[in-house]
């Protein structure tokens, strides 16, 4: 070894890679809520030069602005958020084993993606899930989604390897990711969904699954990883059999 070369130890590097995912995590955040607040900003500004001369419609007018200001920081966040994501290419890779010890890049862009997406969550989700608006957002973070598709599931995530047909309708707390943990390995392959398939509540949709069209998988089912299901059949059970 040549005088004076020194081999960074690997947990100093590990250290160095969480680091710098936590500090750009929180600035991007910081960035990205800043820049969704701003038209509440205004219309707040907007609102106080308005009504400096009276005080009981300052009173007023403050006091039904609280909901409306939400809503408008909630959409815009549904907006900016999906934006940034795609910027800086936070994304879960697809068919990919990441080892979680190893810390490497592909397994800190997918923990960013996945906080990012996650912030969105608490903050709109609750409010627009299985709208219009919702499904917006998740084609905007990487969802590929045909026409009049529902999701009305907050636990559904890694949009960008879910892949649904038309007239796709995924039910509450359904549980749809594309991604698992195994003995400390992040593992991820795409779920797709066919044309006109229900999923119903409370139902676990493994990484891998592919749905034929005109197919319904009845509520708290479990389909596991890499099932093929063929379409035009009702599912049910665990794991899900087809119904006679």
């Amino acid at each position: 070894m040549p005088v004076g070369l020194r081999i960074v130890p690997r947990r100093v590097v590990v250290a160095w890679r969480i680091a710098w995912t936590i500090v750009s995590l929180v600035a991007v955040q910081t960035l990205v809520c800043g820049v969704s607040a701003a038209p509440v900003v205004l219309v707040w500004q907007w609102l106080v030069s308005g009504t400096e001369s009276n005080p009981v419609a300052r009173w007023a007018l403050f006091s039904v602005a609280i909901v409306p200001s939400y809503v408008l920081f909630a959409v815009c966040l549904m907006i900016v958020s999906p934006l940034a994501t795609r910027l800086l290419r936070w994304r879960t890779p697809p068919d990919a084993d990441m080892r979680i010890a190893d810390m490497d890049w592909a397994l800190l862009r997918w923990a960013r993606y996945g906080a990012s997406i996650h912030l969105v969550r608490v903050i709109a989700g609750t409010l627009v899930r299985g709208t219009p608006l919702w499904t917006i957002h998740l084609r905007l973070s990487g969802a590929r989604l045909g026409k009049r598709v529902y999701v009305n599931s907050l636990s559904v995530s890694d949009y960008n390897l879910i892949e649904c047909g038309d007239d796709v309708v995924i039910g509450g707390a359904v549980h749809l990711a594309g991604h698992t943990v195994e003995a400390g390995v992040v593992k991820t392959a795409r779920v797709r969904l066919g044309n006109n398939v229900t999923i119903g509540l409370g139902s676990v949709i493994e990484i891998g699954v592919e749905i034929g069209s005109d197919s319904q998988v009845g509520a708290l089912s479990f389909v596991p990883k890499y099932a093929k299901l063929k379409g035009g059949v009702v599912y049910a059970g665990t794991p899900a059999i087809p119904l006679e």
